[in-house]
């Protein structure tokens, strides 16, 4: 049985004391079991639940009972007099477009069990026509900034949801979809600009004799680094980090499983085209702020903020300055200053770090 599927108690038909909870409760499970066999995070899927069961209190009736004026009226009043931003309309649309969308996959058996149940059926209520579009007047913020690790996450498993549900209907564009996915996840785990990614070929992978543990993937040579003005593109070695270590699984299947069903006779390239031997910058921005749209993050956050995130998270999590201004190619340590956008969380910690320090050394003058 597929995770997420009608469990076994309830397919048997067995009468339940409250026979609506139950199945609510029951749905809620299976697509918390589907998304995490998707290996999305536990948060992403915290999250959404949340925002599913607020529309559930809303609507004061349960799934197979929802209509499109209910959505009409909750983001009405989310948007009118709770006054949510525009991402955060965008975000609660696609929690409740994809709780749908697994409600009415017949794989997973809700809408039949409905019907024979209750003589009602789950349908899906969002669509292009109901829902907030993308609109940089409306999402715009306070500038040019890194992602939080939260969005970093929401944008991962964002991008993960389009490849399993192209696929799951049978369309083509699936393997596009993954790609995108994992030249995101590229950019993010190496703190590559646009460019630097798009041009990699297979060769600029290679292992690091002195991290065997990240296989042939311990080292990433960029070729085609920002040049100064009148020189060549500047060259660089970035090393693989333990924190991203999860990117040896994601390029591991992306070249052994997905990129042959794409790749042109002899194509060295890192991410071929269907149509040519290197993915268009175009292309690339144009995949990429699908995936942003769709996980109703902000229009500030853009591709670059991926880079601004890389060195960001390696300050928060302790690295040298200077090594991380090797890493990501800078010439001075001015610059890498600027992409540099750290936490509250962090922030507090610096702060609680020097407040205990100065506590101890009182202590130890005391004394």
């Amino acid at each position: 049985m597929a995770p997420g599927a009608v469990p076994a108690h309830l397919r048997a038909a067995i009468p339940l004391f409250n026979a609506e909870e139950g199945v609510w409760l029951a749905m809620l499970d299976g697509w918390a079991a589907q998304q995490l066999a998707r290996n999305l995070s536990a948060s992403t899927v915290d999250k959404r639940r949340t925002i599913v069961t607020r529309f559930r209190l809303f609507a004061d009736s349960y799934p197979w009972s929802w209509s499109t004026p209910m959505v009409d009226e909750f983001f009405l009043e989310l948007r009118a007099l709770r006054g949510a931003s525009h991402s955060t309309v965008l975000g609660y649309q696609n929690a409740l477009r994809l709780f749908l969308e697994y409600l009415t996959d017949p794989a997973y058996g809700w809408v039949q069990h409905c019907w024979d149940r209750f003589g009602d059926h789950p349908t899906q209520l969002l669509h292009e026509w109901n829902t907030a579009r993308h609109s940089q007047d409306a999402m715009a913020g306070p500038g040019k900034r890194p992602y939080t690790r939260d969005e970093i996450q929401d944008l991962f498993d964002c991008a993960d949801d389009r490849v399993m549900r192209i696929r799951r209907a049978g369309a083509k564009g699936w393997v596009a979809a993954f790609r995108i996915a994992t030249i995101m996840k590229t950019a993010y785990a190496w703190g590559l600009r646009r460019n630097e990614v798009r041009q990699l070929d297979l060769v600029d992978l290679a292992a690091n004799p002195r991290a065997r543990q990240f296989g042939d993937v311990g080292i990433l040579y960029v070729r085609y680094g920002k040049a100064m003005r009148g020189s060549p593109p500047k060259r660089r070695t970035v090393l693989t980090l333990p924190e991203f270590d999860w990117i040896v699984e994601c390029l591991g299947e992306w070249r052994e499983q997905v990129r042959p069903l794409v790749a042109p006779p002899k194509s060295t390239a890192l991410w071929p085209s269907e149509r040519s031997g290197m993915l268009a910058a175009d292309s690339l921005s144009r995949a990429f702020n699908e995936v942003k749209r769709e996980a109703g993050l902000d229009d500030d956050l853009d591709f670059h903020s991926l880079r601004r995130s890389y060195v960001t998270h390696l300050v928060e999590d302790g690295y040298d300055a200077f090594f991380i201004q090797q890493q990501v190619g800078h010439e001075h340590a001015s610059t890498t200053s600027i992409y540099t956008g750290l936490s509250p969380d962090y922030r507090a910690r610096v702060v609680d770090d020097a407040i205990a320090r100065m506590a101890a050394q009182a202590i130890t003058k005391e004394h």
